[in-house]
């Protein structure tokens, strides 16, 4: 997906249309799941749930999406599923980047939360996940605590869109299939660029 800045910047009406409709073509196509990039649905409040409930309805889809999740602490960098049938935070994502995200050392509620020991895995739809957002993909940590829990696959995601003219997103993708070529898991990948 090539949303550039806009991604997770331009939550609005018109561009969560854009994203269900895009969601659709797929489903369209064969699809029974969709993964959207980090950051893909802004921010996950109750009405953007109740939006995307409402436009899955009369469908199987399942729908995987990057969000954040606000509060007066800091925020979240998260993985929400989505089906006709509800909406969830799947996972919290354990390793935010260090100093762009995750910043301890100001005390302060800006920053993104870590939580280096909390859910290596989630189970959507009978399947065990491991979930990867981006920065958790280039360090062993996370990888090695989701892979001690057999996962049935490995579901990465990122939001490259400012390392353009870089290799950080080919690093990323190389990286992350390498783990999945490693421990023999199958791996669903999406990234705006």
């Amino acid at each position: 997906m090539e949303m550039g800045a806009s991604l997770g910047r331009e939550a609005d009406l018109p561009r969560q249309r854009d994203l269900i409709a895009t969601v659709h073509s797929a489903a369209n196509d064969g699809a029974g799941f969709v993964v959207l990039p980090e950051s893909a649905l802004g921010s996950w409040t109750p009405t953007v749930e109740r939006l995307w409930i409402k436009a899955l309805v009369g469908s199987s889809l399942t729908v995987i999406a990057g969000a954040s999740v606000i509060d007066a602490d800091g925020y979240d960098n998260v993985l929400v599923g989505m089906s006709a049938g509800g909406g969830r935070v799947l996972y919290r994502e354990r390793m935010p980047v260090p100093g762009s995200m995750w910043r301890p050392w100001r005390g302060d509620s800006e920053g993104a939360r870590a939580d280096f020991f909390a859910n290596p895995v989630v189970v959507l739809d009978g399947r065990k996940l491991a979930p990867l957002i981006c920065y958790e993909q280039l360090i062993a940590w996370p990888v090695l605590q989701s892979m001690l829990h057999d996962p049935d696959v490995i579901v990465a995601i990122g939001n490259g869109w400012w390392t353009a003219n870089t290799s950080i997103v080919a690093i990323q993708r190389a990286s992350v299939e390498a783990w999945a070529r490693l421990f023999a898991k199958p791996l669903v990948m999406s990234f705006n660029t």
